[in-house]
């Protein structure tokens, strides 16, 4: 249980580490999918860097990211098999990992650094527009859609595959 909430820390902390690295230092809108539709249709390209070796350094945090939660994925099945963990064990492993990144993205990134630190707009001011006067995120139907669907039937065929092997 203590490594499970350990590993959800360490995922958030990536998922940090891959946010800043998008939006601070490589600065490509492609990264910016999950952005409000509004607040993407008034970005503009990004030619220079913030500073020399910027984007550089933003892919290479954004590569470091990716392996730490790979790593994540990596230590939490292999600790379960090592413990001989069921069904059940793995299930509620994945779930309470996704359950509390869940949670962090919606308070930290949504509420906190989107609306109250105004992060994004910071490096982004031209979508003050569109992100401005919000008390909340701008997704919560589909933050609510992951937590509540998608993470648990992701967490079960992830369970049910691990118990295959």
């Amino acid at each position: 249980m203590l490594l499970t909430v350990f590993l959800a820390i360490v995922f958030c902390a990536a998922i940090t580490l891959l946010l800043i690295a998008a939006v601070a230092f490589v600065q490509d809108e492609r990264f910016f999918s999950s952005a409000p539709k509004e607040a993407q249709a008034l970005l503009k390209p990004r030619n220079a860097e913030l500073f020399y070796g910027a984007r550089t350094m933003g892919w290479v945090m954004m590569i470091l990211s990716a392996l730490t939660i790979l790593g994540v994925g990596v230590v939490s099945i292999w600790d379960g098999f090592r413990n001989g963990y069921s069904f059940i064990g793995f299930f509620v492993r994945f779930v309470m990992i996704f359950t509390i990144y869940k949670a962090y993205d919606m308070i930290f990134f949504d509420w906190f650094l989107l609306c109250k630190f105004h992060f994004f707009q910071h490096y982004y001011p031209e979508t003050e527009p569109a992100l401005s006067g919000r008390r909340y995120g701008f997704n919560i139907k589909s933050q609510l859609l992951k937590l509540l669907v998608i993470f648990p039937a992701v967490s079960a065929l992830a369970a049910w595959i691990c118990t295959l092997l």
